[in-house]
């Protein structure tokens, strides 16, 4: 081995860049020297694995479908033949001449052609400029295809369908299959059989381990070989402990914690800074309902930072090559177990260390004898192993600070914290309940009393799980002797608002009509259920209880929007009483 092979970063192969030319390579044509400049300019030097072997097969016009590990190089292995294949088209080519395309996932990956920004302004880009390679999102992409009339599709030399499996498991089938409709026969029909006869690339990291089981497991694995997976099992009301406690452990590195939904990010980015232990820590927040220039602010700035906390919910978990990422927390569990192993891909990426810690619930159930304790999120640990995603147990720290009591403390200060609050735990019950692998997340076995305290709730609103008591409430602490309705916002203009909704809501509730009571006259369908079963009737409930959270969750959507105020909000789901 030389002294090139010896320094060399263990995720890079044998193949130098430079050997993409002749005499080393038969390419034809050979790989141009503009190209190989601009390579080595970067620092790139060596070829990744997987970058040995597509770059070579697309820029001969194989098509290719590649199976590699998160953080292996993928991007690059598509770009440079994309680079160099438009190059050899460049002096023929028209302005609006369209000779490749990528479609990706998400507008981080795009940064040219997304949603969220004006369409307009692309479209006046294109026509005043031209374009020789579009790079967007589905729905964008179609969009500007369908408005300009002078792109010339005809003669496209390569499509690239960056993380195609994804693309066609969140929905966007029907904008991809509209694109493919426009694009030439030749490319248009692989594509949509999903790559007729393509050669398959698949690339294994190489491991060393002395114990061979432990080194045959991690040899197939479909995450970074730099990675140290881990789980901590926890039960649910000292997941934030936990939390700050690794964060805290943390301090000098940068991590990013993926949380459920967006509503558990605005939550968590307005609480933790409020924790002594995290009070100056940068705290970034990034989720999908953000403006695009806000995205791309909150990116930069974890991007520039040497150590950060990003809080952030899937949007981050795509593709996304943020340097120097130290530690990886799943605070919550994504609902697509596809998504695990693009979260934690996040760091550890080319040939680097790096950790995840994932955390499981963990509940106690009580006898008269003794308690037993049970990890009923164990099977995902067993299910991650099957699919080549191993993780070993990490030590549950006794010794940590309850934060639970300051989020609380919090709590009774700031309407904000109370509002934020409710909306996350709603919001994680809505998500969890629609978990795809509700076999071992189990809906029914969800313990909102301790969600409830995680979130530092008051007391548990009046949703349908809590009033019938079908899931567990066990272990929240109701605060006594506090009226909610005079917890104030610490926003001046806020509480002034909220004053006037309040104000406003007693005197229409003063002209309404006193109604005298009326005995109930049994009808119909209450001799129907009379005559039922009881677990048909309990079957019945279930049913008129989901549909009630579901209808509750969508007047949470339309309070998010502005559609409808607090105080109508609070009226339509009987949760008065808490504002």
């Amino acid at each position: 081995m030389d002294a090139d092979s010896s320094n060399r970063n263990s995720a890079l192969s044998d193949t130098r860049f430079s050997d993409l030319k002749p005499p080393f390579s038969d390419l034809k044509p050979p790989f141009s020297e503009p190209v190989l400049e601009s390579l080595s300019e970067g620092g790139f030097e060596f070829c990744t694995p997987v970058q040995a072997a597509t770059i070579p097969l697309l820029c001969s016009f194989k098509d290719v479908a590649v199976d590699a590990a998160t953080g292996s190089g993928k991007t690059l292995a598509f770009v440079v033949p994309m680079v160099e294949i438009l190059r050899r088209a460049s002096t023929t080519s028209k302005p609006q001449e369209v000779m490749g395309m990528i479609i990706s996932l998400t507008r981080e990956l795009c940064v040219l052609l997304v949603g969220g920004g004006q369409v307009k302004s692309d479209m006046k880009q294109i026509e005043e400029e031209g374009a020789n390679l579009l790079i967007g999102t589905p729905g964008r992409l179609f969009d500007i295809m369908e408005r300009i009339d002078g792109l010339d599709l005809r003669n496209l030399e390569i499509l690239i369908l960056d993380e195609a499996d994804r693309l066609l498991d969140m929905g966007f089938q029907k904008q991809i299959n509209d694109i493919m409709s426009r694009l030439p026969k030749a490319v248009e029909e692989p594509a949509r059989a999903g790559l007729r006869n393509p050669v398959r690339v698949e690339v294994r990291a190489e491991t060393k381990s002395n114990d061979s089981a432990l080194r045959k497991q991690l040899a197939s694995s479909k995450t970074p070989s730099g990675l140290a997976l881990e789980y901590l099992e926890c039960e649910a009301d000292k997941k934030p402990s936990q939390l700050v406690d690794l964060l805290v452990k943390n301090k000098s590195n940068k991590t990013i914690v993926y949380f459920m939904t967006c509503a558990c990010v605005d939550y968590w980015e307005l609480v933790l800074p409020m924790l002594g232990p995290l009070k100056g820590f940068p705290l970034i927040a990034l989720r999908g309902k953000m403006k695009q220039a806000a995205r791309d602010k909150a990116l930069a700035s974890f991007t520039s930072l040497s150590s950060s906390v990003l809080l952030c919910t899937d949007v981050a978990a795509h593709g996304l090559d943020i340097p120097g990422v130290d530690c990886i927390v799943q605070y919550d569990t994504p609902q697509d177990p596809n998504v695990f192993v693009r979260r934690v891909g996040r760091t550890a990426r080319m040939g680097r260390q790096g950790s995840a810690i994932v955390f499981y619930c963990q509940r106690f159930s009580y006898s008269i004898h003794k308690c037993h304790n049970s990890f009923f999120e164990e099977a995902y640990v067993e299910f991650l192993r099957i699919r080549t995603v191993p993780l070993q147990e990490r030590k549950y720290s006794d010794d940590v600070t309850d934060v639970v009591p300051q989020i609380r403390s919090a709590t009774k200060k700031d309407r904000d914290v109370m509002d934020k609050g409710l909306r996350a735990f709603v919001s994680y019950m809505r998500a969890y309940k629609e978990h795809h692998c509700s076999y071992i997340f189990r809906w029914k076995e969800l313990e909102v009393g301790k969600l409830g305290m995680a979130f530092g709730l008051l007391q548990l609103p009046a949703m349908p799980e809590v009033k019938h008591h079908s899931l567990s409430t066990e272990g929240f602490i109701p605060v006594e002797d506090i009226n909610l309705e005079e917890i104030k916002f610490k926003d001046k203009s806020r509480e002034k608002q909220r004053k006037k909704n309040l104000q406003a809501r007693k005197e229409a509730k003063q002209q309404e009509p006193k109604h005298q009571k009326t005995k109930k006259i049994p009808n119909a369908s209450d001799a129907a259920m009379r005559k039922k079963t009881g677990k048909q009737r309990r079957a019945i409930q279930t049913a008129e209880d989901e549909d009630e959270l579901a209808r509750e969750y969508r007047l949470l959507k339309k309070l998010k929007k502005g559609a409808i105020d607090e105080s109508e909000f609070a009226k339509l789901t009987g949760a008065e009483d808490l504002l």
